[in-house]
C-alpha cells in the first residue's frame, strides 16, 4: 500500500544553523513554500523545518529539537565524507561501523546535527 516517505518534519531551534549542517556540509537543498514554511531537499524527498515554538499545526504530540534519529544512504564514500565532516568541524561519534539498512547491508558513520539529532550517514556494502 505505502510506496515511499515523501517528507518528514523536524524541530529546530535555529534554522541558519540547521541550514549550515544540511545544505553546506551535506550539500542538500533549500526551499520555502507556502506562508513561511521551509524544507531540506535531497533526491524525492524532503524535511519540513519547523522552529521550536512556532511550529505549524497539525504537528507531532512532541515536537522538539533532537528528538530524531535519521539515516541518509551518501553517494560518496565514506572516507571522502569524513574528510568533509572534517573540514566542517563535525565529530564522527561512532564508524565506520557495518549495520542493516532497508535493502541490505551498510555501512555507516555517525554524526550529530546543530539540534543533537542522531544522523546516520550511511553506504550500501
Amino acid at each position: 500500500m505505502i510506496d515511499r516517505l515523501d517528507h518528514l518534519v523536524l524541530t529546530v531551534k535555529d534554522v541558519s544553523k540547521t541550514k549550515e549542517f544540511y545544505c553546506e556540509c551535506l550539500q542538500m537543498g533549500f526551499e520555502t513554500f507556502g506562508e513561511g514554511r521551509m524544507a531540506l531537499t535531497f533526491g524525492r524527498s524532503k524535511i519540513n523545518l519547523h522552529v521550536q515554538g512556532k511550529e505549524f499545526e497539525p504537528k507531532a504530540h512532541v515536537a522538539k529539537p533532537g528528538t530524531a534519529d535519521l539515516c541518509f544512504i551518501v553517494q560518496d564514500s565514506l572516507e571522502i565524507l569524513s574528510e568533509r565532516l572534517k573540514r566542517f568541524n563535525i565529530a564522527v561519534l561512532e564508524g565506520p561501523v557495518p549495520r542493516t539498512g532497508a535493502t541490505g547491508p551498510i555501512t555507516s558513520l555517525y554524526v550529530r546535527d546543530p539540534d543533537q539529532n542522531l544522523v546516520e550517514l550511511s553506504v550500501y556494502s
